[in-house]
Order: C-alpha cells, then structure tokens, then sequence
C-alpha cells in the first residue's frame, strides 16, 4: 500500500474535469473521513486555476503532466473521469507508479484494454475498482435481498428503460472516444440485471435505431437488447438518447414483482413498488452522497487491504457483454457468449450513506446532459 501523511486518509487525484466529476465528484470529498482531494489533472488551465481555488488544491497537473503527478509522492489513489477511450492508458500508468486507481465505467472500450488494466494493477500490487456507486447505494442493494430472500418467487423477468436527450456535440455522442448507447447507459441496465439474477448472460441479441439526425451519425440513437440467463431467465432493456429522461426497471417473478424508479440516477430519492399477490408497497430511499460512499468504501479497501467488489473482473464482464451485443447488432444474429464467473456480488452489507450535498456548482468549462450519468 501507499503511504500517506495522515495514514486514516486517502489522497486522491481527479484526472478530467468534465460535468460529472465537476459536479458530483469533487464536492463530495467533504462527506468522506477517509478521503482527501489533493491534485486535479486536466488540459483545461481555467479548470485548474478555478477549481483548484474552490477546493483549495494546491497540486494542478495537465494530461502531458500525469507522469510528474503520480510521481510526486502527493497522490495514493486518482480517480479516472476521462473519456472511455482513456481509460486504460490512464489506469495502466498510474498502476505502473503503485499509484491505486478508480476508474469510471465503463472500465475501457474492449476486452482487451480492461485485461491490460487488470494485470497492471495485479503486477504492481494496487488496489483496481470500477464505479459502480450503485453497489453502494441503499435501494439497488435492497432490491438484490427482496430477490434473495424469494419475496417474489423465483426472478424470472427483468426489463428495464433508460433513456435521456443528448445534445449534438456531446462527448458521448462520438466513436471515436468510445461513446454510444451501450457503453454510456446501456451498462446500467446490464450491470443490474448481472446483480439482481446474481448471474451472467449466456446469450445476447440487440437492434440498434437511428432516426436519422446528425447528432447521431457517429453512434446509435438507440439499442433494444435481450440477454439469456441460465434457467431460462430473460433481461430486456432499451437505451436512447433521443428519448426524454426515464429511468426504471422492473423484475418479475413467479409470486410478484419490484418495480425500482428512477433506477439509476446518482442524485434525489429513489422509490420501491413491490406488489406481492396482488398488495402493493411502496418504499421511498433518501437522496444521498453515491461518490462520497464510493470514495469511503475505495479507501477503506486500500487502508484494510480489502478487494474491492467491483473489481475490474466486473468491468470487464460487462464490457464482454457490451461488445458481444454490437456484435449481434452488426450480424443481426444471436451472440453466445461465456464470461468469467462472479464470486462476489453486492450485498447490503455494502450500503454506504452520507447525507447529499446541497451544493449546486457552476460548471466550468463543462455542459451536463439532460439526463443522469
């Protein structure tokens, strides 16, 4: 493990400054105890200079810079907001420095970058997680124990949709930075659908959708996918861009269903609809701090030598998936598929709450989209 200064606290590097890591990430570093922001690395210098002020940083670094920040002896951990298409090349050096790493999702854009990511972090002996801050968050786990527990029978049936306008322009409305529906959104849904059969496709089909606008000449508008579980279980979902902002799943089983909306947002409450024999129960989740959980339970694992749960095993599963359905895009045929097996999955013993933060920053230099990361 790296040392510290203060051995209870984490230091981290922010590395790309974009709308997410502007406006969820860096301000929830004061809910954390174990945590602390210390560098920002990005190519913009009025992001630098404005947010190193904010957050009081004294460690700004450029991307030609990176180098000098993971050597610097200021930095145990960076986490990675970068494009996709980033995310390895990133992850791979900062590992090569014994420097631990949160990436964002997805972990990279092929199989191949997620397995190079991997074995740096396994050679170099640092801690590798995927933020995945729903393994973390108090609903989507309770959801996972009402399917363990049978409370609707046997899980049958997941179907999910997640959707929400992108503006022309957007970063992840470009393939050459590893933009698309599926890699962008797409992955929620097939994340939860892994955790709530607490299983691994077998089988996946998917159709892709272009209205024809400019915006989307690059990548799909939307993508319409059915994964195969084994005993005969079924995952449907659809994603788009062009749609307005809905976010919920659904599972079905032999007894009753769970009905989870929104399912995926990183912000606000999130509410419950569990029907059993016909009764229906409604349940609201407070709004909480999902990066502030996600920097507590990273750091806890560097400072216990723990695993991380969503390990970059669990990237890759998903980045596998991911792949294997534009395959079945571009052939128009059903794509059998094998990943590796999942020992752990989230349980609710992961749930992590700190209170949401209040702050609503300015972005700089950044526009959100109209939906949620």
């Amino acid at each position: 493990m790296t040392a510290t200064n203060d051995k209870s606290k984490i230091r981290y590097a922010v590395v790309g400054l974009g709308w997410f890591a502007q406006e969820a990430a860096l301000p929830s570093f004061v809910h954390t105890e174990n945590s602390e922001l210390v560098a920002l690395v990005s190519d913009d210098p009025t992001k630098n200079e404005e947010l190193s002020k904010k957050y009081g940083i004294n460690h700004t670094y450029s991307y030609d810079e990176y180098e000098d920040c993971l050597a610097s002896g200021e930095v145990d951990a960076v986490y990675i907001a970068l494009p996709n298409h980033l995310h390895c090349d990133f992850t791979v050096r900062a590992a090569n420095q014994a420097i631990h790493v949160l990436c964002e999702k997805p972990m990279a854009v092929t199989e191949q970058e997620c397995e190079a990511m991997i074995k740096a972090a396994n050679d170099n002996n640092v801690k590798l997680m995927i933020a995945y801050r729903l393994h973390l968050e108090e609903a989507n786990l309770q959801a996972v124990e009402i399917l363990r527990s049978k409370q609707i029978g046997e899980p049958r049936i997941f179907n999910s949709v997640f959707t929400q306008q992108v503006e022309e322009g957007n970063i992840r409305l470009r393939d050459v930075t590893g933009g698309g529906t599926l890699y962008d959104i797409g992955i929620y849904c097939i994340n939860a659908a892994r955790y709530l059969f607490q299983d691994e496709p077998i089988e996946v089909f998917a159709v892709a959708a272009n209205n024809g606008e400019q915006r989307f000449s690059e990548v799909e508008e939307m993508a319409s996918v059915i994964l195969r579980f084994p005993n005969e279980r079924l995952a449907t979902f659809t994603c788009s861009f062009g749609g307005a902002s809905v976010s919920t799943y659904q599972i079905v089983g032999t007894q009753g269903d769970l009905r989870v909306q929104p399912a995926y947002p990183w912000q606000g409450e999130i509410k419950h609809y569990l029907t059993i024999n016909g009764e229906t129960q409604e349940h609201t989740f407070e709004d909480r701090d999902q990066l502030a959980a996600e920097f507590t339970y990273f750091s806890d694992c560097i400072l216990q030598d723990k695993d991380p749960e969503p390990s970059g095993t669990e990237g890759l599963i998903d980045v596998s998936i991911i792949q294997a359905l534009y395959q079945s895009i571009e052939t128009g045929q059903p794509v059998q598929i094998e990943t590796s097996n999942r020992h752990q999955r989230p349980t609710s013993d992961q749930s992590i709450e700190h209170p949401p933060s209040d702050e609503k920053p300015d972005l700089i230099h950044a526009a959100a989209p109209s939906g949620q990361s």
